[in-house]
C-alpha cells in the first residue's frame, strides 16, 4: 500500500454523524508547538507517494519557525540511513561534507525505490543546517536517522535486505527510547503515516503500549477531499490543523480515526496537490539509474502492477522533462 493513502483509506467508510461536531482548523506551527508542552514525542506524517510538495513545504516551514526550535531539540526522520549518523551530526553543525557522501544518507536506506532521490529530501537536510547556522551550540536541532544501518555491500539478495532491515518501527522505538526519552529531550517524528497509527504495531503503538511516552499524533490528507465529509473544509486556510476527537472527521472511518491519531493536517483539497520531480542530473547519471534498476529488482512488484521496475523509473524520470 502506498504510505501516501493511509489516511484516505481509513476515511473511506461512511461518517457517523450522530453528536459529532465540525473540526475546527487552527494554525498549525502553534498547535505542533502547543503539543510540545504536554508531549515529549509530536509524530508527523510524512506524505511519501511520489513527494508531495505541500507536505515538505510545511515540514520546511515547521522547521524554520522560532516557537519550533524553541520548543524541540531532535527530529527523528525515516529517510535516512542511521549508518551516516555520525555525518548528519557534522553535517548539521555546519562541517564541510562532500555532497557525494552526504547524498548516501537518504540514497542507501532499507528502501529500494527512489522516493527518497528526489530533491525534497537533499533540501530538508540542507534547510536544517541553516536553522542551526543561526540558533546557539545548544538550541541547534539533531536530526535522528530511522532507517536501521544497512550496509549496500553485503547486500544481494531479498533474504540479505530483509535481514538488514529487521524490525524497522522496533530499531525507531529504541533510537526514541536511547536518545530522546532518556535525555529528557523533546522530538519530532516524520515518518510515513502507516508507522504512527495507534492501532497496529507501529512506532506510536509500541511507545503508548510499551508506556515509554504519549505521542501527539497528526496526519496529513492529500488525496481525499474533506469537504465530503464536512463542507466547511473547503474553506479552510491551507495549512491548518484540526483536533478530531468528538469531530465528524474524527468519527469517519471503520476505525474512527479520532483512535488513531490526534489531529489532522489541512494541506488544500487534493486537486492542489503537487509532486517532487527527479532532477535531470540524477537521470542522466548511469551510475545512478544501475544502482537503483539493481536495488528495486530485489523486491518482487505488486501483482498485476502495470510497469516493471525499469519503467517505473524511467517513467518517473520522463515526468521530469514535462
Amino acid at each position: 500500500m502506498p504510505r501516501g493513502c493511509t489516511l484516505a483509506l481509513l476515511m473511506a467508510a461512511p461518517v457517523l454523524l450522530q453528536a459529532q461536531g465540525p473540526a475546527v482548523p487552527v494554525e498549525p506551527v502553534g498547535a505542533i508547538v502547543d503539543g510540545f508542552r504536554t508531549h515529549a514525542i509530536v509524530a508527523l506524517g510524512n506524505v511519501e507517494f511520489r513527494g508531495n510538495e505541500q507536505s515538505h513545504a510545511f515540514q520546511l516551514a515547521l522547521i524554520r519557525d522560532p516557537r519550533f526550535t524553541a520548543a524541540a531539540n531532535d527530529i527523528v526522520v525515516e529517510f535516512g540511513n542511521a549508518r551516516y549518523q555520525d555525518m548528519v551530526d557534522r553535517f548539521l553543525r555546519g562541517d564541510d561534507v562532500p555532497t557525494e557522501k552526504l547524498r548516501r544518507v537518504w540514497r542507501d536506506t532499507t528502501q529500494v525505490e527512489y522516493e527518497w532521490d528526489l530533491p525534497i529530501y537533499e533540501e530538508f537536510f540542507r534547510a536544517v543546517r541553516s536553522v542551526n547556522a543561526s540558533l546557539p551550540p545548544a538550541r541547534r536541532l539533531r536530526v535522528l536517522l530511522g532507517d536501521p544501518p544497512i550496509d549496500w555491500e553485503r547486500v544481494h539478495n531479498l533474504a540479505e535486505l530483509h535481514a538488514a532491515m529487521g524490525d524497522r518501527d522496533a530499531y525507531v522505538v529504541e533510537l526514541l527510547r536511547r536518545e530522546v526519552l532518556a535525555k529528557g529531550r523533546r522530538a519530532l517524528v516524520i515518518f510515513g503515516g502507516q508507522h504512527l497509527l495507534r492501532r497496529g504495531n507501529g512506532i506510536v503503538s509500541r511507545l503508548e503500549r510499551e508506556k515509554l511516552a504519549e505521542v501527539f499524533v497528526l496526519l496529513p490528507e492529500t488525496r481525499r477531499d474533506l469537504s465530503t465529509l464536512q463542507p466547511d473544509v473547503s474553506s479552510w486556510p491551507a495549512p491548518s490543523l484540526a483536533l478530531l476527537r468528538g469531530t465528524v472527521l474524527g468519527a469517519a472511518g471503520p476505525a474512527r480515526m479520532e483512535d488513531q491519531v490526534d489531529a489532522i493536517l489541512y494541506l488544500g483539497p487534493p486537486s492542489s496537490m503537487t509532486t517532487s520531480k527527479l532532477s535531470p542530473a540524477l537521470c542522466s547519471d548511469r551510475g545512478y539509474v544501475e544502482m537503483r534498476l539493481r536495488r528495486m529488482s530485489l523486491v518482487p512488484p505488486p501483482p498485476r502492477a502495470a510497469l516493471s521496475v525499469a519503467e517505473q523509473l524511467a517513467a518517473s524520470c520522463a515526468q521530469m522533462q514535462r
